[in-house]
């Protein structure tokens, strides 16, 4: 945990002075969401390009369009 705590706050330090706390935390929410998407890569979650492609013409399907 504290390897986070010290990760989020080097991020914090290098946004400007003026930044605002929604700001803070959208930055928070992306690296996050990055480093999810990489340990999915590691375990091997992913899709093919067409994979995703058959996925999103189902969801488009299912959705009327």
């Amino acid at each position: 945990m504290a390897k986070a705590k010290a990760e989020a706050l080097e991020l914090i330090k290098k946004l400007p002075d003026d930044v605002s706390t929604g700001t803070i935390m959208e930055e928070l929410f992306f690296k996050q969401q990055v480093e999810k998407g990489l340990q999915d890569v590691t375990a091997g979650r992913v899709l093919t390009h067409d994979e995703l492609r058959e996925r999103i013409a189902r969801w488009r399907k299912s959705a009327g369009r």
